[in-house]
């Protein structure tokens, strides 16, 4: 996020207020190139503040969000504890912009990074062709998980690194546990050569929460209720950058061609797609930047109406900080 402040100099802040608990008040840290004293979390912390970007765990958000609008501040959260209630706006700028007006807690709410990660591309389509059906698989990175779940990654690539592993099934847990890395993780299973169908906490006949949040936030987004979704989320051994295979059904004939104008229109879409060349979006190529990349655009064959495509992303920036702050700059005029 504060990358994110340094770089982008279109709004002239007055201040820029950081705000942490007990343990981190006091830290200096500099933004837009002067040093910046972190304050505590309290009440006061928020007076005269107009936008308040929170980061923070639900129960966080759920306890101090409404306290910083009782302070008149417009709260951006980017946690998951307002994202599917009615009277918050769920926001990505490039497609549903105008929802933010209208947000009767003072709150908008920053989708989860999956959705994110696709929504742009999916928005653009929507607005000409109407999306009614959506069938998604998620390839989703450790960060996904915080911290703790990169530093998962790393561990278990360097336990298995050089150990010639996955000659049998076990062989990569016999690594981990040769490494003496504990069993608790953030993964149910070893990610290290390894891909797992699971992410998130499990939910009604078999889904995951990430699964479903998917499914309801796609549909809050685009303002269709009655969107037909089905995911599939898959963690992959990826530090950090979402990706998604994307199956979109639409109301109306689309065409490739059609698609890629659309996309070509979209300032905050890259086309990178030419399979004769070996072009198209992987989580290396797109990670730190900020844009949504598509490729692999095809039309669905068997299929009326359709297009598949794959889409990546930068989870911790455009599916998470970026489009936080994207709504911050928006917000301004708001005010």
């Amino acid at each position: 996020m504060i990358d994110i402040i340094n770089s982008r100099q279109a709004v002239p802040w007055g201040e820029i207020r950081l705000i942490a608990s007990a343990r981190s008040a006091g830290k200096k840290i500099t933004v837009r190139g002067e040093q910046r004293v972190v304050v505590e979390l309290t009440p006061a912390a928020f007076d005269g503040v107009d936008i308040a970007l929170f980061d923070v765990p639900d129960e966080i958000s759920a306890q101090w969000a409404p306290i910083a609008v009782a302070r008149r501040a417009i709260v951006v959260d980017n946690s998951g504890a307002f994202r599917m209630d009615p009277e918050v706006p769920l926001v990505v700028p490039e497609v549903n912009a105008a929802a933010a007006g209208h947000r009767p807690k003072g709150i908008i709410s920053n989708p989860n990074c999956t959705t994110l990660s696709m929504m742009t591309a999916l928005g653009a389509l929507h607005r000409e062709f109407g999306l009614t059906e959506l069938v998604v698989a998620s390839y989703q990175a450790a960060s996904g998980a915080g911290r703790h779940g990169v530093e998962r990654l790393h561990a278990e690539l360097a336990a298995v690194a050089g150990k010639n592993v996955g000659v049998r099934s076990g062989d990569v847990a016999e690594a981990l546990a040769a490494a003496g890395l504990p069993a608790h993780s953030p993964f149910p299973a070893p990610l290290a050569c390894n891909v797992v169908p699971w992410a998130g906490s499990l939910k009604e006949d078999g889904w995951s929460s990430e699964e479903l949040k998917v499914r309801n936030e796609s549909r809050k987004i685009l303002g269709i209720p009655d969107l037909k979704v089905s995911a599939t989320c898959v963690r992959v051994p990826v530090v950090t950058a979402h990706s998604l295979a994307v199956h979109a059904v639409f109301a109306q004939p689309v065409s490739v061609e059609q698609a890629r104008e659309v996309f070509a229109a979209a300032p905050t879409i890259v086309l990178a797609d030419d399979p004769i060349a070996g072009v198209w979006p992987t989580p290396a190529a797109v990670v730190g930047s900020d844009p949504t990349y598509v490729g692999r655009l095809r039309q669905a064959l068997d299929f009326a109406n359709t297009l598949d495509f794959f889409v990546c992303g930068d989870n911790l920036r455009k599916g998470a900080a970026l489009n936080t702050y994207e709504i911050a700059e928006a917000a301004v005029g708001w005010s």
